[in-house]
């Protein structure tokens, strides 16, 4: 087995990587799809720094980002800084201060690149791409349903109609169980371990237990969820999910949605209903959002899409064909390609055959005695 010596210039560090042609053009003309959908809709597009100092970058909901950042000290403050390793708190600081006074509701677009300390089993690379919205300033079951509908839209712009949308409430079981639920009882709910759970769940197992009763499909879940005996906080989470549902139903009724009232787990700064989507037959997360607080008080919601994930089950997008355009072409000849959606790649010096030389350089086209022809061998 071949491995790259430790001291070699191509070797980065565990969970980075250099993304080369065509990958690289793929996912910029996916992320530019999916905020064309959302700008669509009127979120306005912001764009936030990198780095930020650390009591500004972890105030709020960025907080629950703290252990996946990386910090450095700025050599021109003396302060301590951070690197995002997630956008949603950014967002929320830019809502509460530079927009504090704009009117509500308010819509706000963003794509960019983060960072965090450690990647994940399912997900190990630690720079990933985002795009996502945020709705900030309503607390309504319609703002939830919007942001879910206007997420599967743009899905459905990049060629991913057939997802589905996982809706939890992780509060719910934190209301019931405190915030101390033993790792083991976790592990149970986690797994929908009924019988863990009759053991583990002291007073409250038989809430737990119908609470694994009521999952599945929207259809089934929604009348077992609401036919359970709640206390008066967890029944009103269960009353938001099922307007939130008919939000959603009455717009996309065909919409794959799933319920999952025990999952709570990496949703830290998350205070209403939460979602997850998945392209159907794939595990991976294609996005995450949920509902929060923005600077503490304000309430918002919002997803986050993974355009890294998304890439790699999405139809690969059509991108410009390659035409090699010889040394001494006329520019207007070469500006009418462009202007045909055609990318040209221009000779340099005179070349014997230019069809090998389109060829060579990867081009589907050659112009050649005043004609496009197609090369062979390329794609």
């Amino acid at each position: 087995m071949n491995e790259t010596p430790a001291n070699h210039p191509a070797l980065l560090p565990a969970g980075l990587r250099d993304t080369l042609p065509p990958e690289a053009e793929i996912e910029a003309k996916t992320v530019e799809s999916i905020m064309d959908c959302f700008a669509a809709h009127g979120y306005a597009r912001v764009k936030t720094p990198l780095l930020e100092f650390e009591d500004s970058l972890f105030a709020g909901s960025g907080a629950a980002t703290a252990e996946q950042t990386f910090r450095l000290m700025d050599p021109e403050s003396q302060r301590m800084m951070g690197l995002r390793a997630d956008t949603t708190p950014q967002i929320g600081r830019v809502a509460a201060t530079r927009l504090g006074t704009a009117p509500r509701p308010l819509r706000l677009a963003y794509a960019g690149q983060c960072l965090r300390v450690r990647g994940s089993h399912l997900q190990p690379e630690r720079q990933i791409a985002q795009a996502g919205i945020e709705l900030i300033g309503v607390d309504a079951a319609e703002a939830d349903a919007e942001i879910i509908l206007n997420a599967a839209e743009a899905l459905a712009a990049v060629g991913l109609s057939h997802i589905s949308f996982d809706l939890t409430m992780p509060h719910l079981v934190l209301q019931l169980l405190g915030e101390d639920v033993s790792p083991a009882l976790a592990r149970a709910l986690d797994r929908k371990d009924s019988a863990a759970v009759a053991s583990l769940g002291g007073a409250q197992a038989g809430l737990l237990q119908q609470l694994l009763e009521a999952s599945g499909t929207a259809a089934r879940a929604m009348p077992a969820l609401l036919a359970i005996d709640l206390p008066a906080t967890a029944k009103a989470l269960a009353l938001r999910m099922a307007e939130t549902v008919s939000a959603i139903q009455a717009r996309s009724p065909d919409l794959a949605l799933t319920i999952d009232p025990v999952e709570f787990r990496g949703y830290r700064y998350h205070t209403g209903i939460c979602f997850t989507v998945f392209a159907s037959g794939e595990q991976a997360e294609l996005g995450r959002g949920g509902r929060y607080l923005c600077g503490d008080t304000e309430p918002a919601t919002g997803i986050t899409l993974y355009p890294d994930t998304i890439v790699q089950v999405a139809p690969a997008p059509a991108l410009r064909p390659r035409i090699y355009v010889p040394y001494g072409t006329k520019p207007d000849i070469a500006a009418t390609f462009r202007a045909h959606k055609f990318a040209t790649v221009a000779g340099l010096a005179p070349v014997e055959n230019p069809a090998l030389e389109a060829a060579r350089l990867g081009c589907q086209h050659v112009f050649q005695n005043g004609d496009i022809h197609a090369v062979t061998g390329t794609k």
